[in-house]
């Protein structure tokens, strides 16, 4: 480990085998903490390159539990929507919500998230105050994936070897320091779904997530950064201000574009609108979305990003018509029915 700590520090890249080795001793529970805290502190004072992040995600992934999704005879693309945390805002908890949306006009949803960490409740967190188990069996998410179209990957299950860099990151995280942990949660997914959304929190990743996500084999992958009305960032497609949208995968072209609310017929909304509270609070927002009683800024924000995920796995022509079908989704009861189905097989 010493000398790949040197290496870093001199601010050289790791090759794809000296990405391996760093990531067996990141895991290993019988490496010093002190080592492993001065190599992630190197690495990300030189700037993880694309290619060591997709190195190192294939080498944890290597160790994560495989739900064999495979064994399910899936009648739609499979699709994870998440993004990075980091912004800041507290709001609602908006993919969790167009995770439901999306499951119903046909996309296989495969949802990989944990507990709040940068806010005051995660997708775990609100899906358990809907009565939704997180410790479930694989077997047990197979099943959700066939009953109700849409299963939740909670992340501590599916990657036990993290374990031994719990501490680590921990200590680092009390001295501010950044770490490849705080990026490569939303590229963690054990199902390895064919499309993904991802939010990120600064506008630079959007390119390298995009390159990231193509090299771990997705075949449509859209990577956001949204901005507020004053200029902060949303790791979400935002309703308060312009959406950077980085497109990538398997047989296109990258692309990028800029999109803005009004381009959809949707009005701008100011983040006090958008925000949410602890789990008890947003899982009341998102039960509220979907059985159609709130239809201000909240469910006009689901909108956006659902219909920005359906455009992604190809289930809408673009953002507008995914926009289309995710408010027919929700109006005709099918959102709620995916979470009331999820509620009776995950409990």
């Amino acid at each position: 480990m010493d000398a790949l700590i040197h290496h870093l520090e001199a601010k050289q890249d790791l090759s794809d085998r000296e990405v391996q080795v760093a990531a067996a001793l990141l895991l290993d529970p019988a490496a010093p903490d002190e080592k492993k805290a001065r190599l992630l502190e190197a690495l990300s004072r030189k700037g993880e390159t694309p290619l060591e992040i997709a190195g190192f995600v294939e080498a944890f992934l290597e160790h994560a539990v495989d739900p064999h999704l495979g064994l399910v005879e899936l009648d739609g693309p499979t699709l994870d929507v998440c993004g990075t945390g980091g912004d800041q805002l507290n709001l609602f908890n908006v993919s969790t919500t167009a995770m439901f949306v999306a499951a119903a006009a046909g996309a296989v949803v495969v949802k990989h998230g944990n507990r709040g960490i940068t806010s005051k409740s995660g997708g775990a967190d609100v899906l358990e105050e809907l009565g939704i188990r997180l410790d479930l069996t694989t077997d047990r998410f197979r099943t959700c994936i066939e009953k109700a179209g849409v299963g939740f990957l909670f992340a501590p299950q599916y990657h036990p070897a993290f374990k031994a860099v719990v501490n680590v990151r921990k200590t680092l995280a009390e001295k501010k320091i950044r770490t490849i942990f705080n990026l490569i949660g939303p590229l963690l997914n054990p199902a390895r779904p064919q499309c993904q959304l991802i939010g990120v929190f600064s506008r630079e990743l959007c390119p390298a997530f995009a390159e990231i996500l193509q090299r771990l084999g997705r075949e449509s992958a859209w990577v956001v950064h949204g901005t507020t009305g004053d200029g902060r960032a949303v790791d979400e497609v935002s309703l308060m201000g312009s959406t950077r949208i980085f497109k990538a995968g398997l047989y296109q072209d990258m692309e990028d574009e800029e999109i803005l609310p009004r381009d959809f017929g949707l009005h701008h909304a100011d983040v006090s609108e958008l925000q949410g509270g602890d789990a008890k609070v947003n899982a009341a927002i998102l039960t509220a979305i979907l059985s159609g009683s709130e239809k201000g800024p909240k469910r006009d924000m689901v909108l956006m990003n659902s219909g920005a995920a359906l455009a992604c796995c190809g289930l809408a022509d673009n953002i507008g018509h995914g926009i289309e079908i995710s408010r027919e989704m929700i109006t005709s009861g099918a959102a709620l029915d995916r979470l009331h189905r999820l509620q009776a097989t995950a409990k």
